[in-house]
């Protein structure tokens, strides 16, 4: 009989709210046993161990991610794709702070390609034929949107900007405008 209803579902999803709660690096074996009321080793035979818990998490968060930005794109283009994807991106990282940290994880190239991890990646892509960019311009322009996007969401968790007077959020929609510019007038090589 499995104890407290365990399943490796129900452990990621734990696993997902204890990381919102306490911060994924804080997300361990023990503290998901201690949530559930159970030793640690009735864990084991519905994961492998703290790395696969970590890697189920980041799965779990990559397509929660990758849901929100899909159904803030649906029907959008140019700027309005832009506004609407960062938002989403943005608003997910602030509801769910640790599930963010969890999309950071470096996944192996398998787990990455069968994942939403591939699904979130598109969804750039798809963002960015609508600024009519092509490879190789497009892997550069995947990497300014996620360095910009996770560069500002992180500065602004570390309570970074709120130092000045300048308004957060006018700081965010001068740089969406400012990286649309950027995409319309994409350099030539």
């Amino acid at each position: 009989m499995a104890r407290a209803g365990l399943t490796a579902e129900r452990l990621t999803e734990a696993a997902a709210d204890l990381a919102d709660e306490v911060g994924f690096e804080n997300v361990t074996v023990s503290a998901l046993a201690r949530r559930f009321g159970v030793k640690d080793a009735s864990l084991y035979s519905h994961i492998r161990n703290a790395h696969d818990l970590r890697v189920r998490l980041a799965v779990l968060a990559l397509a929660e991610l990758a849901d929100r930005v899909a159904a803030a794109i649906g029907g959008r283009s140019g700027k309005d794709a832009l506004v609407a994807f960062a938002g989403a991106y943005r608003a997910y990282a602030r509801e769910h702070p640790g599930r963010y940290t969890a999309t950071q994880l470096a996944l192996d190239p398998d787990t990455a390609a069968t994942s939403a991890a591939g699904r979130h990646a598109e969804l750039t892509r798809a963002l960015l034929r609508g600024y009519d960019l092509w490879e190789p311009d497009q892997t550069d322009a995947v990497r300014l949107l996620h360095s910009t996007f996770h560069g500002y969401v992180s500065l602004e968790r570390a309570g970074a900007f709120h130092s000045h007077p300048r308004g957060v959020e006018a700081s965010w929609t001068r740089a969406l405008d400012a990286l649309d510019s950027v995409l319309r007038a994409w350099p030539a090589p």
